[in-house]
Parts: C-alpha cells; sequence; structure tokens
C-alpha cells in the first residue's frame, strides 16, 4: 500500500492550467535543443558531437555525458506528455545545475546576446529560468491534459 501511495503522490495533480502552461513552455524551449543533441537537427552537433565535446571540453566521463544527454531527451519528452512530470522536473533541475556548475559559470550571469564571449559560450541566465520553471512544475505537477491527470484520474 506504500508504493502505490508513493507513486500516487509522485504523480498526484489537478486540472490547472498551470501546469499545463509550464511543462509545455519548458518542453517546447527544450525539444530544440535536445534534437540539436540527439539528431544533429537545427545545426546541431548529433549524439557523437554532443559526447566529443561533453568529454572532452566539458571533461565529463562517458557514463555522465550518456546520463546527461538521456535526462535532457527523457525528461523533455516526458514533459511535453505530462508522464511522471514532477521527476521529469527534478532530473531537469539537477541538469540544469550541473551545466552551471561544470561550464556556464564561468561565462558570466548573460547570454552571449551580442556576441562578446566565443562561439558556443554563454552565461547561465538561460538556465536559472529553466531551474525556476522546474521548481514550479514540481509543486504544481502536471496539470490539465497530462499523462498523469489521466493515470490518477483525478
Amino acid at each position: 500500500m506504500m508504493y502505490k501511495d508513493l507513486i500516487n503522490s509522485i504523480i498526484a495533480t489537478d486540472d490547472s492550467l498551470i501546469g499545463f502552461i509550464l511543462r509545455i513552455t519548458l518542453g517546447i524551449v527544450l525539444f530544440p535543443h535536445t534534437t540539436q543533441k540527439m539528431f544533429g537537427w537545427f545545426n546541431g552537433p548529433g549524439l557523437a558531437g554532443e559526447m566529443s565535446f561533453m568529454t572532452t571540453q566539458a571533461g565529463l566521463s562517458v557514463f555522465t555525458a550518456i546520463v546527461a544527454i538521456t535526462i535532457e531527451c527523457l525528461g523533455t519528452f516526458m514533459l511535453l506528455t505530462g508522464t511522471a512530470t514532477r521527476i521529469a522536473s527534478a532530473g531537469i533541475f539537477g541538469l540544469f545545475v550541473g551545466m552551471i556548475a561544470t561550464w556556464h559559470y564561468r561565462n558570466g550571469f548573460f547570454m552571449n546576446w551580442f556576441g562578446k564571449l566565443p562561439s558556443g559560450k554563454e552565461g547561465f541566465e538561460y538556465h536559472l529560468l529553466v531551474l525556476g520553471m522546474c521548481i514550479a512544475i514540481f509543486i504544481a505537477g502536471g496539470g490539465r491534459y497530462s499523462i498523469d491527470k489521466w493515470i490518477t484520474g483525478r
């Protein structure tokens, strides 16, 4: 019985539009980045290029790079569908904390809006927005039109 209660508390959500709007917005923003890394779409590096960057330039282990890419890709899909939304938001939160801690902090706060940083160098302002959205999604749950809502039937 405790297992079922735990699962229900993780996926519990209401019919609110807030969770829906937050998770869809974040999912839509993350989707192009995910497909750049996985498939090379939108002039992205593709999986081989991303793995090379993460293991050579960012200094991550192969295992850590695989976990990071998996969290971003799977988490984006989970957000867009509203499946285990709290788990997805927690994973993406951890991923973005890691991005700040291992790479983006050294480039300062601001994104490279005016091209003053070398190519590929961005600050962490975008990452802070993602962190805030993840916290709100974690609190609100998947909301309306989510698999979580459909599973719980509430």
